[in-house]
């Protein structure tokens, strides 16, 4: 450890993204698939909190919260498949320290609903942890460790809306957004992103619509950036789960513009100029029921950037 005043407790907030665009530009050999996408962050946060100390390992603790929060974090594990103590082991390995921690991860983003929210949480993790046994690391440090964690996780130590180009670790910040929200739903069962990317079709052509797309946000031109606002992905979660279909449809009846899948799913939003066009939209959405029950369980109304 290389300092010695170090914090015993530090709690930080794991925000989730959307990908305003995505495509899927080529297979690559070794597996992994060439991708140009406009991350940006929104408002909905895990809740991460680490306690130094006590006896040796790194023990995780689940707990799931608000109104839906059972239903939406679905089955997360505690152990060492966890992002969250991979990423800690990683930086005890590499610092040789024999880590004493005590972890907390309060979920608020729904499991397998390209919300990032393992990708988050795991990249908070990396920078507490750095935090906590006093390294003095460089940010690139980090930037590789998370690559070897997951695609997303470089994008989330800085969290900023950026071009992410590459596998996830070429991050490009975008031009300042307007003030932008979003109604992000999410339907009660989840789509594994590996089978989502490997039923995709890949379309070099969809090269360079990433960062038109901001180009145009930046303007504050919601309605030219609209058909700008690609997912490659969304084919293939529709043949994998047929809520893609009926979700998007209400989405578009309860007044959304465009549209579109997050990530691999199987969430969906559509963007908003203003707070109460968004609340209207999700209003209309919690309104919908198939046989006295909600039909989209899990309905949220955020600031986008």
């Amino acid at each position: 450890m290389s300092g010695s005043c170090v914090p015993a407790v530090i709690t930080r907030r794991c925000a989730a993204k959307l990908n305003l665009s995505l495509a899927v530009l080529a297979r690559r050999p070794d597996g992994f698939h060439a991708i140009e996408s406009l991350f940006v962050p929104i408002e909905l946060a895990d809740t991460l909190t680490v306690r130094l100390g006590g006896s040796p390992g790194i023990r995780l603790t689940v707990r799931c919260e608000g109104p839906r929060a059972s239903h939406l974090a679905g089955d997360v594990p505690t152990d060492s498949t966890n992002l969250v103590v991979r990423a800690a082991a990683a930086i005890a390995e590499e610092a040789g320290i024999n880590p004493a921690l005590d972890i907390e991860l309060v979920k608020a983003i729904p499991s397998q609903a390209g919300l990032g929210g393992g990708s988050s949480n795991a990249a908070a993790m990396l920078l507490m942890a750095v935090e906590a046994w006093g390294l003095q690391w460089p940010r690139e440090r980090l930037a590789v460790i998370a690559a070897k964690l997951g695609s997303d996780v470089p994008w989330f130590l800085e969290g900023v809306p950026a071009v992410v180009t590459g596998v996830g670790e070429q991050i490009t910040p975008a031009s300042a957004l307007p003030s932008l929200f979003a109604v992000v739903v999410c339907p009660s069962t989840g789509l594994s992103t590996a089978a989502v990317y490997k039923a995709c079709t890949p379309d070099p052509s969809r090269a360079g619509e990433a960062i038109r797309l901001a180009e145009t946000l930046a303007r504050g031109d919601l309605t030219a950036a609209m058909p700008l606002m690609h997912n490659a992905l969304e084919p293939a979660a529709r043949k994998l789960s047929g809520d893609i279909d009926r979700l998007l449809a209400d989405l578009a009846a309860a007044g959304g513009l465009t549209p579109r899948l997050t990530g691999s799913g199987s969430a969906c939003f559509t963007l908003c100029r203003t707070l109460p066009e968004a609340r209207g939209i999700a209003a209309r959405l919690m309104a919908l029921e198939d046989a006295g029950s909600a039909r989209w369980p899990a309905v949220f109304t955020v600031r986008v950037g």
